[in-house]
């Protein structure tokens, strides 16, 4: 751990939880604590004040635990230690495989957590450039609510045209080939067939380029799939 203080972003529900967390990690010293009662506030706050460390509880009120897990992991690598009440085997290694970096059952101890934070954060080597916002030329993409801005309006977009951009958008610059594409989206019901893919670039093209027929946004690297152009301006093939 690098810094002198590391911000810890604590979403659960229970104030005598969240003031028995606090009180441990700021008496241990190291370690800033901001409290977020539900997913939305937590959501919020882990957007835009780049914690290094989560501790989510399960049980919210507004939105399940493994949601706000799922949402995270879909623009951040941040350390994220669950909290619940059970200590079901299967649901346990259901989160760690979804992205959780450890999981703590209750009633746990202060030492317990504070040794499970330390080493979570050990384990991490956070991107100075990690931002759930990306912006690609006229476009800006917010991967945690999922709006999507061209030239500072918003436009609809299906679940589909949505999920290609989003993939993209996760790699910015780089080619995500044909066969991940199609894994990602319809998660191998169509039997790998290029065409639907093809499909939807089109489609979203019609969106998001001023020209479709000459893109400059969306990028076919022949033969191998597609990659979502960082700079509008870059000359590259259709």
């Amino acid at each position: 751990m690098s810094k002198l203080t590391n911000l810890v972003l604590l979403i659960d529900d229970e104030p005598k939880i969240r003031r028995f967390i606090r009180a441990g990690f700021e008496l241990h010293g190291g370690f800033s604590v901001q409290e977020a009662e539900g997913a939305a506030e937590g959501l919020r706050a882990a957007t835009f004040n780049s914690p290094d460390l989560i501790i989510l509880d399960l049980a919210l009120p507004d939105r399940r635990g493994a949601e706000v897990l799922e949402t995270i992991r879909s623009w951040s690598d941040v350390p994220i230690i669950i909290l619940s009440v059970e200590s079901n085997e299967e649901e346990k290694v259901g989160l760690l495989r979804a992205g959780a970096d450890d999981y703590v059952v209750k009633p746990f101890g202060m030492a317990e957590l504070l040794a499970r934070s330390e080493a979570a954060l050990r384990r991490y080597f956070k991107s100075a450039t990690e931002s759930p916002i990306v912006v690609a030329g006229p476009l800006s993409i917010n991967l945690v609510d999922r709006t999507v801005l061209l030239n500072n309006y918003q436009i609809k977009l299906t679940r589909k045209q949505y999920s290609l951009l989003h993939i993209l958008a996760k790699h910015v610059g780089l080619v995500v080939t044909h066969d991940e594409l199609l894994e990602e989206i319809w998660k191998g019901n169509v039997r790998k067939n290029i065409q639907y893919l093809r499909i939807l670039v089109r489609d979203l093209r019609q969106i998001i380029e001023p020209d479709p027929d000459h893109p400059r946004l969306l990028i076919t690297e022949s033969g191998i799939g597609y990659r979502l152009q960082a700079r509008f301006g870059d000359v590259a093939k259709s």
